[in-house]
């Protein structure tokens, strides 16, 4: 009798061990390892956001946002406007020409109160460059 109890033990006791073996198995295939650190992301990706979405996050229509943009520079006319994330706000872009001055005044309206957050006046070098790096910003952002 004790060697039955005996043999039953050993057998409950190899199946023990090769359920675990079996399941250590598992979780070493399941789970990723590397030999290198892993390096801190340099940036973030962030997933473009439609004109939709952000026009719902605005709480200022885009016409409030012109008239507030075109107070700041006078006998201005807005050349194009753009509403955009820009250093985590939500924001009216606006270039404004201005007759007799080269280049451009850009006046970014926070589109969330409705304050002036920034006016520049742009070169027209200045503007040709930015719009040369938005033009590759979009390309690159086409690719993803």
């Amino acid at each position: 009798m004790r060697k039955v109890i005996a043999v039953a033990v050993a057998i409950a006791a190899s199946a023990t061990v090769a359920s675990a073996q079996g399941a250590a198995t598992y979780n070493k295939s399941a789970v990723k390892t590397t030999t290198q650190a892993s390096k801190p992301a340099t940036h973030k990706v962030r997933k473009a956001e439609s004109q939709s979405t952000l026009k719902k996050e605005a709480k200022i229509s885009e016409a409030t946002a012109r008239a507030t943009a075109l107070k700041e520079v006078p006998n201005g006319t807005v050349k194009s406007s753009e509403l955009e994330r820009e250093n985590g706000k939500l924001i009216y872009s606006f270039d404004i020409t201005v007759p007799g001055k080269t280049g451009i005044d850009e006046v970014n309206v926070n589109a969330i109160d409705g304050s002036v957050v920034a006016k520049q006046h742009e070169s027209p070098k200045a503007e040709k460059k930015e719009a040369a790096q938005e033009a590759k910003e979009k390309k690159t952002a086409a690719k993803k």
